[in-house]
């Protein structure tokens, strides 16, 4: 198991081997240690999502507040993704950046994305399938949202006529979501990510 750090601090690509035959295949698509090993502590699984798009949906921009956050280990287990991840931590380096990796069922890559981050993805094939596991369980009043077509981001959606959730649809802008003060904290996240490397 290869496991990559992104552009975005924080955030990694992990590329296991598949060993196959006839039969079919083999591949361990999670590792604890090996994940622990490369962000410096282990994920802490509270919850396991799993969601079924149509081509072009987009979903998120999803994030949530620090502490706890929610980190995410995504897959797509049917069909393809472009996955996104986006820096919503204010005053972190790259903030407002975003990188896309492709997830599919032939490669079988995963990312994980530390608490901070917003997620989001884009369907390229119907009935793409997404696995989460998660390091918090949901809390309503503790996620929150940025519009994924925000001219600001300027996100290059694959998608020629994006199909939006209601709640995604109404979601803050990027300015809006900076000036209600919405956003995650780069220190605060920063802190947080040293406390989970010390348990």
């Amino acid at each position: 198991m290869k496991i990559e750090e992104l552009s975005i601090e924080g955030a990694w690509r992990i590329v296991s081997p598949q060993f196959g035959d006839p039969r079919g295949l083999f591949m361990e698509w999670y590792r604890h240690d090996h994940l622990a090993e490369a962000v410096g502590h282990p994920l802490d699984l509270r919850q396991a999502n799993l969601s079924v798009s149509a081509k072009d949906v987009v979903r998120g921009i999803h994030f949530a507040d620090v502490p706890p956050g929610q980190a995410k280990y995504v897959t797509c287990v049917r069909g393809a993704v472009l996955d996104l991840i986006v820096d919503l931590r204010v005053g972190s380096p790259s903030f407002g950046t975003w990188e896309f990796v492709r997830l599919d069922d032939t490669d079988r890559h995963g990312v994980y994305l530390a608490e901070g981050l917003g997620h989001g993805f884009c369907a390229l094939t119907d009935d793409a399938t997404l696995n989460y596991l998660c390091s918090a369980t949901y809390s309503p009043g503790h996620e929150h949202s940025v519009h994924p077509l925000d001219p600001d981001l300027g996100i290059d959606w694959p998608a020629e006529i994006p199909q939006l959730s209601d709640r995604d649809a109404a979601a803050p802008s990027l300015a809006d979501a900076i000036s209600t003060g919405l956003l995650p904290d780069y220190d605060t996240c920063v802190s947080y990510y040293a406390s989970l490397n010390r348990q």
